[in-house]
């Protein structure tokens, strides 16, 4: 994701975990620090040591995997020492650098909010910020489900309920297995639960348990 639209998205995310708020739709994104060395090709030498660091940091550590930060997504600043070492036999030059990542890391139990972008015959994938969870068809309902891949609807055979490419879904993260550098990792995801699924099952359900309230509350009187 490129552009205006990205940029405005980067600096809300930033915002929003400078002050740890916690937003609909925006997960458990984290601001963090780390330490590297970077090395400057002598063709880079005379460009702004700042973006030489920045587009070498963007290259190594966007869009991996690392194992105590989860998903890194956007090298957003950097600090470079300005005097840098050199190595025998090496024309480049050796710059420590400090810089800070925009990351997700999925924590298991964490409810979250997610769009189906992809149905399968065993189930769908729900993207949940950086990420693609797997919504196995055992985790969606107590129901027989069929799923239509072609045109990527999951139907229930009793309720009628359904599940389709861009449906929002609420789920509860169950497994999460990461992986290292460029690898995807794993997650998967549950909505057999209360008030889990589809937006529109909870509010539905929201609505019964309100209407059942009421009519308990006409009892009582």
């Amino acid at each position: 994701m490129k552009g205006p639209a990205s940029s405005h998205l980067h600096q809300r995310l930033k915002s929003l975990t400078r002050r740890g708020a916690s937003v609909p739709g925006i997960f458990m994104f984290e601001l963090v620090n780390l330490e590297d060395v970077v090395r400057v090709p002598p063709d880079r030498f005379g460009s702004p040591l700042e973006k030489v660091a920045m587009d070498l940091l963007k290259l190594k550590y966007e869009s991996t995997i690392n194992p105590d930060h989860g998903y890194l997504i956007l090298v957003t600043s950097v600090d470079v020492d300005k005097i840098g070492k050199i190595i025998a036999g090496d024309g480049a030059t050796y710059h420590r650098v400090r810089f800070e990542v925009l990351s997700f890391f999925p924590l298991k139990q964490e409810v979250v909010e997610g769009e189906i972008v992809e149905v399968t015959d065993f189930g769908a994938f729900v993207r949940i910020g950086p990420a693609d969870a797997l919504l196995h068809l055992s985790q969606i309902m107590d129901d027989y489900l069929t799923s239509d891949v072609k045109s990527g609807i999951i139907t229930a055979s009793q309720s009628k309920r359904t599940l389709r490419v861009g449906s929002k879904v609420r789920v509860r993260i169950t497994a999460v297995s990461l992986g290292h550098g460029i690898s995807m990792g794993k997650i998967g995801v549950t909505c057999r639960q209360p008030f889990l699924g589809a937006l529109e099952w909870i509010e539905d359900e929201v609505n019964k348990a309100a209407k059942a309230r009421k009519v308990e509350e006409r009892a009582e009187k």
